[in-house]
């Protein structure tokens, strides 16, 4: 089983192209600084990808929409 699951995904994110472009944005923005939102102890992934997605469920990051 993935975690985050899809659907608690997509409650937070409209679409699924932007959910890759804030996952894949904040993944490399991990590998790159190092930063973490939550305690590494927290987080069930271990690769950076999940990480950010797990950051998108718990509302670490905020999705502004325009408009």
């Amino acid at each position: 089983m993935i975690y985050p699951s899809i659907d608690k995904l997509l409650n937070v994110v409209d679409s699924k192209y932007e959910l890759v472009h804030i996952a894949a944005r904040r993944s490399k923005e991990i590998a790159r600084t190092g930063h973490l939102q939550m305690q590494e102890s927290e987080y069930k992934s271990a690769k950076n990808i999940g990480k950010a997605l797990e950051e998108v469920t718990e509302g670490f990051i905020k999705i502004e929409k325009e408009g």
